[in-house]
């Protein structure tokens, strides 16, 4: 049966495992058995019938580009990676980060 990794912010769902073995032959049918196991996750993972956009899937350390609609074998594994965001525009003496002045 497939497993999933589960990114750290997450692990609050699923009583701090990092991993979940789980049921299923699509990303979705995966997610699905997830969230019988740990109610609330889809939500976090998904944005109606889609990954949210801020989520990257990997399946046997690939990016799948099928995301929920990746098939899966029964020894697959699956990362789902959390993007980070921020950054800032502050401008220094020298310049934008990384800018040459």
């Amino acid at each position: 049966m497939p497993t999933l990794w589960i990114p750290t912010p997450l692990r609050d769902l699923t009583q701090g495992k990092l991993s979940v073995i789980v049921t299923g032959s699509t990303v979705r049918e995966a997610i699905e058995s997830l969230e019988l196991q740990f109610p609330g996750i889809r939500e976090r993972l998904c944005d109606d019938d889609k990954i949210r956009p801020n989520i990257s899937v990997l399946v046997d350390g690939h990016v799948a580009p099928l995301k929920i609609r990746e098939r899966l074998q029964e020894t697959s594994e699956v990362h789902f990676v959390v993007r980070i965001s921020g950054g800032s525009d502050i401008e220094t003496a020298a310049g934008s980060f990384g800018e040459d002045r």
